[in-house]
């Protein structure tokens, strides 16, 4: 029948020697005991176990504070029964058969008993130690003197800490727990007397529950045995349930501490049993043994697995949290696309040119807001398209979306279209009409040409904007709105504001963000074709015209047209294309493109006479062209440039610089 010794430490057993038919097992201070207990109180050689008759005997041996059974010293041989419990100074030690019925009672021990020793995390027992449980994480990184060597083992120290630090470096880029856990089993081989070893992670699920059948093997290795050994059902319950570390020697044939092999045969001599612990919990174990009995971990291994076990928990708790954020970027950037998805079907915003991802971006950073968005850009850009997008983004898309144009309406018309008007407040008011901020509420209302808007209506419409209520016009009752305002225009409302036509603080509440849609001419090529498909398509599915698309030259006029009406210029030459075309194809000849500047640009003339063609550029270009001229009419002789032009040399140089003019004829 199996039996052991059990030592406590506070409530729980902290060690366990298996006895063995015809082995003494001595106990005392002095090393060479089997069982040794650090403490003045107890002798070199303080007792003894053995068997006799086929049963187990306990002898003190003369030691000089005796050695306690139940509060009793100890006097010649006394042959033990299972469930009795011994005293060796400090060191409490239960007979049992049965590993899991050792110190049922949960009782503490005697109050005198002095602890510090294992509260502070040095070992009690050394070598030739069967078990030894550890509650706190490694030593191994804050003291590199082990007290089983002292001074004479630093070399052996220095060494795992080298080997320890490999490992560190090796494991922090790797990308799978699977190679994490292999590249740690490789430092336990290297370090410790171990011939074969696995790793185990408990899966998600079972983490409260710590089922030994929970427990997934990442990684294993066998260098005498073919096959890996998977370890014991007590030894992974009882280190997941414990929290502890256990090393454990003296393990051939005992089914308890030794796993067996699909014969069922145990091999191991002496097993090392580590949980892997991230934030308080228990998440893995290490699980390392000896086959060769010339081959024992000791508990400096225990203190390497330890910190192995305390690397691997870092470096997958880091691989974890990086794997989360990845899944988050992962949703974000399926959430950004789904968005754009919305964006492009609510309203119908078309290209993919880097202008008008910006465009995008500052559309999706507005949208959660409440902020009051200023849309600006040339007539024709689709900024109403844009302040769609922003709604059909917003958590107000389920609320309405009302539109205004201020330019269309006069004074009077635009407060009674805004803010609504009793019956009989003005001539042809023959009922109650509620306003654009009634209809808007919990939605969004997008003013569009708000420059246009007077004076008047302006310091009224402030107000609104900074939370007051309104009245209808010719009304009485005070009325409140949740609105958010878009506001649009293509005119320049600095410049209004500082000839005093457009209020200053209005201009401000107004420009909280600001979007800036680019013209057509400055999205690409690329965007211009792409539009142009888009509306090809919408208006032969609107006809039932067959057409496949555009010659290549009808193509290439598309690109190279500065579009001055931009993108609503384009959809109506498309339009008429569609209707007017007479083969397959969209050609050259069916594209109405007029010959009107854009804004900001002015028309140079090419010739000296007013009948010449004019070629519509920017001043900018007007002046990188001329300069240019003037150097190749002058041989590059850049000071004589100068002085034709009526410019400081060092003015020129920095002119071709911010132009990139080069000298082309130059060798």
């Amino acid at each position: 029948m199996l039996a052991y010794l059990v030592v406590r430490e506070g409530p729980k057993w902290s060690d366990v020697f298996r006895l063995v038919e015809g082995r003494t097992v001595t106990i005392g201070r002095a090393p060479t005991n089997q069982i040794v207990v650090k403490d003045d109180r107890c002798s070199r050689h303080h007792a003894e176990v053995f068997s006799s008759n086929g049963a187990w005997t306990l002898r003190d041996l003369g030691s000089r504070n005796g050695t306690e059974m139940d509060g009793n010293r100890v006097r010649g041989d006394h042959q033990l029964a299972a469930g009795e419990v011994f005293r060796v100074a400090n060191t409490q030690l239960a007979f049992v058969h049965d590993l899991s019925a050792a110190f049922p009672d949960g009782s503490y021990p005697p109050s005198d008993v002095h602890l510090t020793d294992h509260e502070s995390g040095q070992l009690l027992i050394h070598e030739p130690t069967t078990i030894t449980h550890r509650r706190d994480k490694s030593r191994f990184h804050e003291n590199p003197k082990f007290e089983s060597g002292g001074d004479t083992d630093i070399p052996k120290v220095r060494k795992a800490s080298d080997r320890l630090c490999k490992l560190t470096y090796d494991i922090q880029n790797l990308a799978d727990e699977q190679a994490i856990a292999a590249c740690a089993l490789e430092a336990l081989f290297d370090q410790t007397n171990i011939d074969a070893g696995g790793l185990y992670l408990l899966t998600a699920e079972a983490k409260e529950a710590k089922g030994d059948e929970e427990l997934v093997l990442l990684s294993s290795r066998s260098d005498l045995k073919p096959v890996y050994n998977r370890l014991s059902e007590f030894l992974s319950a009882t280190v997941l349930r414990e929290g502890e570390a256990v090393l454990a020697r003296n393990v051939e044939n005992d089914s308890v501490l030794g796993g067996r092999d699909s014969q069922g045969e145990i091999h191991a001599t002496s097993v090392i049993c580590a949980p892997i612990r991230a934030n308080g919990r228990v998440v893995g174990l290490i699980h390392t043994y000896s086959t060769d009995e010339t081959k024992r971990p000791d508990p400096d291994d225990l203190e390497f697995t330890l910190a192995v076990a305390d690397t691997i928990a870092l470096t997958l708790s880091n691989l974890n949290r990086t794997q989360e954020l990845s899944e988050s970027i992962e949703v974000f950037r399926a959430a950004i696309t789904e968005l754009r998805s919305q964006l492009g079907e609510n309203s119908q915003l078309v290209g993919s040119s880097k202008a008008m991802e910006q465009v995008h971006k500052e559309i999706l950073r507005a949208a959660p807001s409440k902020a009051t968005v200023l849309i600006r850009g040339e007539s024709g850009v689709g900024k109403e398209l844009v302040a769609r997008a922003v709604h059909f983004a917003s958590p107000r898309k389920e609320q309405p979306f009302v539109c205004l144009n201020c330019a269309a309406l006069s004074e009077t018309l635009l407060e009674s279209e805004l803010f609504g008007h009793e019956k009989g407040s003005f001539t042809g008011a023959t009922e109650r009409k509620i306003g654009k901020f009634e209809a808007a509420d919990k939605g969004t209302l997008m003013l569009d040409e708000i420059g246009e808007m007077s004076e008047q209506i302006q310091a009224k419409f402030l107000r609104v904007l900074e939370g007051h209520a309104f009245e209808r016009v010719g009304g009485a009752e005070a009325i409140t709105c949740d609105v958010r305002v878009i506001a649009a225009t293509n005119r320049d409302l600095e410049k209004a504001v500082t000839e005093g036509t457009f209020r200053r603080d209005l201009y401000f509440r107004l420009n909280v963000v600001e979007v800036i849609v680019p013209p057509l001419r400055k999205r690409g090529g690329d965007d211009v074709m792409e539009l142009a498909t888009h509306f090809l398509n919408r208006y032969k599915q609107e006809t039932g015209r067959k057409l496949d698309g555009f010659s290549q030259p009808a193509a290439a006029q598309l690109k190279s047209y500065r579009w001055p009406g931009n993108v609503r210029e384009l959809r109506n030459v498309i339009e008429r294309a569609v209707l007017l075309a007479r083969g397959q194809e969209v050609h050259s000849e069916d594209l109405n493109l007029s010959k009107l500047a854009t804004v900001g640009e002015s028309a140079i003339i090419s010739g000296g006479t007013d009948d010449q063609e004019y070629e519509p550029i920017t001043l900018a270009e007007a002046e990188r062209r001329h300069i240019m001229s003037a150097l190749n009419a002058n041989s590059w002789n850049k000071s004589r440039t100068a002085k034709i032009l009526g410019i400081e040399r060092s003015t020129l140089d920095r002119k071709i610089k911010r132009y990139e003019i080069k000298n082309n004829k130059a060798d």
